[in-house]
Order: structure tokens, then sequence, then C-alpha cells
């Protein structure tokens, strides 16, 4: 008999709750509970900095255990250009132990902010990537990194930011968080990642591209082959993924419905 845990059977929808920004900052609570009942229980939060959407560790715990959520990931920026709390490199240590307290299983980080774009700080990202992710593995948890669109431009004659941060950071250390519109902005295939570097991409970010205009847009409103992608998900190593949508043109909440309602019409996508 084995044990191992399946991760994609019958689970449950993620939500970055970046998509909610807006009425998470009018009220967590309120927010939090809208989601619970569209039936999210997987969370992957923001903007931690010793609080959790402005509550104590212990208030945002027991907001979760009234909706019936965990927080399965957390989004994290490096902390080079804006050294607050929460980054990688400004009290990891406090912030690790927090996301352990709270349950997570992946640390995540999020975004290099345009004016940390340089070739000097991202030569020295994979390094980065390996301490904070050491610290998190000795905690117990996963750290991971996040693509937008920027990583897919050229470092130097090797190859773009993005193969650098998988050929210099470490396989077990770092994994990456797929971000499936980013990448398709960027006119990459995902299944060339895949096959290249199987198993290095547990958590992805589900949202769809508009054509055209090449905007956000809800499931299967947008040019995004997820049928083709998620064939591929055993290779890719997928564990988790989160419906994210950064913008609308329709009131948030009737997005992710659509969204919601698309995925749940496509086997695929279970």
């Amino acid at each position: 008999m084995t044990h191992k845990k399946n991760h994609h059977q019958n689970r449950t929808l993620g939500i970055q709750l970046y998509t909610v920004r807006e009425a998470l900052s009018a009220d967590p609570e309120k927010a939090l509970e809208k989601l619970a009942e569209m039936g999210f229980t997987d969370l992957e939060i923001y903007g931690y900095n010793g609080t959790f959407f402005g509550r104590t560790a212990n208030e945002f715990r027991s907001i979760l255990k009234n909706t019936g959520q965990r927080v399965v990931s957390s989004h994290h920026t490096t902390g080079i250009a804006h050294p607050d709390p929460g980054t990688l490199l400004h009290g990891w240590e406090k912030t690790v132990e927090d996301m352990q307290n709270m349950g997570a299983e992946y640390m995540v980080c999020s975004y290099i902010f345009p004016e940390e774009r340089t070739p000097e700080n991202y030569r020295k990202l994979p390094d980065l990537l390996n301490t904070a992710g050491t610290t998190v593995r000795k905690a117990g948890m996963q750290m991971a990194y996040h693509n937008h669109d920027f990583e897919f431009e050229k470092l130097d004659e090797s190859g773009t930011v993005y193969d650098f941060i998988l050929n210099c950071s470490s396989s077990e250390l770092v994994k990456m968080e797929l971000d499936l519109y980013w990448m398709a902005k960027a006119g990459i295939d995902p299944l060339s990642y895949f096959e290249k570097y199987p198993k290095r991409f547990p958590l992805w970010h589900v949202k769809d591209m508009k054509a055209g205009s090449k905007d956000f847009a809800e499931i299967g409103n947008g040019t995004i082959d997820f049928e083709r992608i998620f064939k591929a998900r055993e290779k890719a190593g997928l564990q988790y993924w989160f419906l994210e949508q950064d913008s609308s043109d329709k009131d948030m909440f009737d997005s992710i419905k659509i969204s919601k309602k698309y995925i749940s019409e496509h086997p695929y996508f279970k």
C-alpha cells in the first residue's frame, strides 16, 4: 500500500488572494467568507509584513478556522530595493517561522521590481533563492520562484534570466511557480520547460490571455490551450494550482465565477 500523497486527485481549487486585493483590504473576513462560499479552500497569500492583511497570525488563523480555509503558499519579494519585513533579505527567519505556524507548504519569491532588474541582481538571484530556500527547507516547506514575462529576456549569450535561475539554483531547494499567462505573453511554450526541467514546476498560476490586447481574461475567455498544458502535469510535477486574475473588466467576483464554471466543465483540470 502506498502512502504517497497524490495532491491533484480531487484537489479543491486554489486561489491567489491578490485576485481579490481590493475586497481584502476593505474587509479581510468578508472577502475570505465570500471565497469560501464559492468553494475556495486552498489559499495563496501575499503581502505578509509581520501581519496577515493587517491581522496578527492568531487573528488570521481564527478567520481561516471560521471559513474552513488554509494557506498553502505565500508570496514574498526579495527586499533588494524595498527592505521591508517579510522579504527574503529582511527578517526571513521570522517570516519562515510564521508561515510554518500558519501551515503553509510553499514560500514563493513572487516579483522582481523594475528597479531591481539589473544583470548584477539577476546574477545574485540563484544564491539568494538557495539561501532563502535552505531556511524554508529546514522548516519543512519548499521555496519556489514565480515568473512574469521579463525573465524571458536575454541575460547573456547563454540564455534568458529564467534559464539562468533554473540552471544556477538548486533544483531541490528552488522549485518554480509557473505563471501560465506570463509565459504565454512572453511567447514561450511551457511544455519545452517541462521536458528540460521535469518535476521542477509543482505550482502553477492559471489565468487566461485575451486575443489581440493580450490582457488578463477569465479562464476559457482567452487563447491559452489549458488542455495541452494540463496533460503534461505529471512531467511538470504539478501539486497545486491557483486561479489568479490580476485585473478584470467586470466585478472581480463575477470573473472568478466565470473561471470557476469553465474549470468545473472541463475534466482535464481535475
